[in-house]
């Protein structure tokens, strides 16, 4: 198979559907791609019914393209991480891995684009953070929930107002952000730097007044990611957790246990901002993002400090702090059903507690004048507790 060959089937793929964001090349199913978060088949000509080992195979090859580096990490890791351009069309982060002796591939559609805090309706907190001048912004969630994209959209309100230097560390480079009154150096792993550690060691010897560290995936990571925000950087970067507490916790968990009270220190020290993010289906097809936005005042560096208890809970100080711009998942999402974004059932179900939003739901039906149970009309039962009797 030729690279004419991949781009002709990479370039049928993302034109089948509306909205593709990650295109499937698996073993024993056709060509998928991921459209508003539903795997879809591709109809290719000719057609193909199931992949075969051979054909997922040489396709992965064809995607690593000789790279011995990758090559490598495939047969040792059994992984490898890479990017892909389809010229004049899109360009992609790719993963590559073995799974049951055979080889399947997911490549991750990158924006072209550069997005904005307004364009994505992101939350007011964006602009905030978006001014901070040091410390540690962590915007967390799983995969594909659109951490890139946020941390991209704060970079870029940045690269608007500041004249600053900014070295980005990525796996790979997600966003290629033009020269405008900030001054950009884009690092990719692999061809720039060997791990993210050692990047942001070299990072420092830059004179970088920002900082973007894909992910902050150890804890050598992370201890240098600390020390650069104690001396006066602003560090950006992400981890897979699903709210604030997980995020203090995981990083905890970096560390011994003789260490942990220094780390805490540290933590309440750098840590200024926590958002966290998760996609919701949208009403009418599509997707629409909630979140969880933490920001540092005296209660949560005092929770960070001696861990959370009764009543002083991350998730309490967040419902908090809405004045100075903290919102729970919760709370977001009741807001999206106001707006007629989510359903009822979907805000349910990504709810963080489902009390909480059923409530908040049943509000904001009420104050719409919409019925808020399904139970039909009450009557006193009048013979209840008198003797029945028998004829």
């Amino acid at each position: 198979m030729r690279k004419q060959e991949i781009d002709y089937i990479l370039g049928r793929m993302l034109d089948s559907h509306k909205n593709v964001s990650d295109l499937n090349i698996t073993v024993g199913k056709p060509f998928q791609v991921e459209s508003s978060g539903e795997l879809l088949s591709v109809e290719i000509d000719p057609p193909i019914q199931r992949l075969t080992p051979f054909q997922t195979e040489i396709f992965a090859l064809n995607l690593i393209n000789q790279d011995r580096r990758l090559t490598e990490a495939l047969i040792s890791q059994g992984s490898c991480d890479s990017s892909y351009e389809l010229p004049g069309k899109a360009r992609f982060r790719v993963n590559i891995f073995s799974q049951r002796g055979n080889y399947s591939a997911v490549l991750r559609k990158l924006e072209t684009r550069i997005p904005t805090i307004t364009d994505l309706s992101l939350p007011g907190a964006f602009n905030k953070i978006a001014e901070e001048k040091n410390g540690i912004i962590i915007v967390t969630g799983a995969t594909g929930s659109g951490k890139s994209t946020s941390l991209a959209a704060i970079l870029n309100e940045i690269n608007e107002y500041l004249s600053v230097h900014i070295v980005t560390l990525e796996d790979p480079v997600e966003f290629a952000h033009p020269h405008k009154k900030a001054t950009f150096n884009q690092r990719e792993m692999g061809n720039d730097f060997d791990t993210f550690a050692n990047g942001l060691r070299a990072a420092l010897r830059q004179a970088p007044k920002v900082i973007l560290v894909g992910e902050m995936r150890d804890r050598e990571t992370v201890e240098i990611g600390l020390s650069a925000a104690e001396t006066g950087h602003l560090v950006l970067s992400t981890l897979h957790t699903v709210d604030a507490g997980q995020t203090i916790n995981r990083i905890l968990g970096m560390f011994s246990t003789e260490e942990e009270t220094q780390i805490r220190i540290r933590l309440v020290d750098t840590v200024r901002w926590i958002v966290c993010q998760r996609l919701l289906p949208k009403v009418g097809g599509g997707r629409v993002a909630a979140f969880e936005i933490m920001g540092s005042n005296l209660r949560v560096k005092d929770t960070i400090l001696h861990g959370e208890s009764e009543g002083k809970t991350y998730y309490e100080i967040i419902q908090a702090g809405k004045a100075f711009g903290m919102i729970t998942f919760d709370d977001y999402i009741i807001e999206l059903f106001r707006q007629g974004l989510i359903t009822e059932e979907t805000g349910k179900a990504y709810a963080s507690n489902r009390g909480v939003v059923g409530r908040g739901i049943d509000s904001v039906k009420s104050s719409m004048g919409q019925a808020t149970t399904d139970i039909g009309k009450l009557e006193v039962d009048r013979d209840y507790g008198r003797p029945t009797r028998k004829f």
